[in-house]
């Protein structure tokens, strides 16, 4: 996947930015989100989409919170090494 589908996977979940995960809480929660959403990543783009739309003023902080967890989460290690 990409780093779009899974910062708007991980918008959809309930991880806050103020609790600080660290990289494997990041994918977890991930994981656990696109579970609940029957594997359909489409189910999940669906629901930013929802909160786009109901939460504007929080929808720029929280996806670019998003984008840069998971920057860190996924692709972090490959570009330190």
């Amino acid at each position: 996947m990409s780093v779009s589908e899974l910062a708007q996977i991980l918008f959809t979940s309930s991880l806050q930015a103020s609790a600080a995960p660290s990289s494997a809480q990041i994918r977890a929660a991930v994981d656990t989100r696109l579970a609940e959403c029957g594997d359909d990543c489409a189910t999940c783009l669906a629901r930013v989409a929802q909160e786009a739309g109901d939460h504007p003023e929080a929808y720029a902080a929280r996806m670019r919170w998003a984008l840069d967890a998971v920057e860190r989460a996924y692709f972090g290690l490959a570009v330190a090494a």
